[in-house]
């Protein structure tokens, strides 16, 4: 059965996860939280965390906050501002190969890449999302009306990407051949990026906040309904003319974290009402991971070998739910 370890935090958790073998908490209260051998609390920023991403190696957490700050930090309960922007809220970061960092605030996106270089890309309606390539350091920003994909190493020409519509979060299918965006209405859209042929994704009863691939890359995983919806992506056309998988389904509540397993075909889903299920994507299985909280799951991602689930909830109920015997 599975044991569930609870951890201390204050206030909305805005990314759960783990670096190596340490779990993470980011707290919008300002507060980083790290369990692995004890728990250890930082707080970088001045006032409250917007935002915080893992570094893709594991090694380190990169947060901003109101205070215009980029920090890394680490499980060791370091922290090193690496990018400072004054009087600017950076609320959105993104991380990339070879310890690439992408962050924005209004209009303006910037790379922060390996080197020390940093790149700053204008655009001209706010930033609604970042997300860096699978390999290399092609940064795709979502917009109003679209992407722009920007070269963050090179002076190359972007590539323009068009949707009517306000597009926030965005992520690129783990292949790198397709790129999704969140919408502000309850809809995704999409791009095959060999031919920018457009793919649309609706039907949702609430807007998509969360999403995940799957280990192959053969499905994303969504939140924003009554269930887990997973749009298949191993055709060429992607989800066109496709069904997709809806796993974890009920009645009267709706789905609002996802988190796919690292190495099988398995989805963690969080609900409203704090529950967390596993589901299985070939015979629909589901085994409850925690039973209903005080609030929504609102973020969850699991270690490497996925044997642990960190997960965090609106009001700071948080763990590390543990597969293992």
């Amino acid at each position: 059965m599975p044991t569930i370890a609870p951890v201390d935090v204050d206030g909305f958790v805005v990314r759960a996860g783990f670096l190596k073998a340490s779990a993470f908490f980011a707290s919008g209260e300002g507060d980083v939280t790290f369990s692995g051998t004890g728990e250890k609390k930082i707080r970088p920023h001045k006032a409250g965390l917007l935002a915080a991403e893992p570094l893709k190696d594991g090694t380190g957490l990169v947060t901003s906050g109101d205070d215009g700050c980029i920090y890394r930090c680490g499980a060791d309960a370091s922290a090193e501002c690496v990018a400072e922007r004054p009087r600017k809220w950076i609320d959105l970061i993104a991380t990339g190969p070879s310890g690439a960092i992408a962050y924005a605030s209004g209009r303006v996106a910037w790379a922060h890449l390996s080197d020390g270089r940093e790149r700053e890309f204008g655009h001209d309606r706010a930033v609604g999302g970042l997300a860096f390539a699978p390999k290399g350091t092609r940064l795709a920003v979502s917009r109003y009306d679209g992407a722009t994909l920007w070269w963050a190493g090179t002076d190359g020409q972007p590539t323009e990407l068009s949707w009517k519509g306000a597009h926030l979060g965005i992520s690129f299918s783990p292949d790198g051949k397709f790129l999704v965006t969140a919408m502000q209405e309850n809809a995704l859209h999409g791009w095959r990026l060999s031919d920018a042929q457009d793919m649309r994704m609706s039907g949702y009863p609430a807007k998509v906040k969360s999403f995940s691939w799957s280990f192959k890359g053969r499905y994303l995983a969504t939140s924003g309904a009554n269930s887990a919806i997973l749009w298949p992506f191993h055709g060429k056309t992607g989800p066109m003319g496709q069904t997709p998988l809806q796993l974890g389904a009920r009645t009267d509540l709706l789905v609002s974290a996802v988190a796919c397993h690292p190495k099988e075909d398995v989805v963690a889903i969080g609900y409203q009402d704090g529950s967390v299920t596993m589901c299985r994507f070939e015979d629909k299985a589901e085994v409850q991971l925690r039973r209903p909280g005080n609030s929504p799951v609102s973020a969850m991602d699991w270690d490497a070998d996925g044997l642990r689930l960190a997960f965090g909830t609106e009001t700071g109920d948080a763990g590390i739910i543990s597969l293992q015997d």
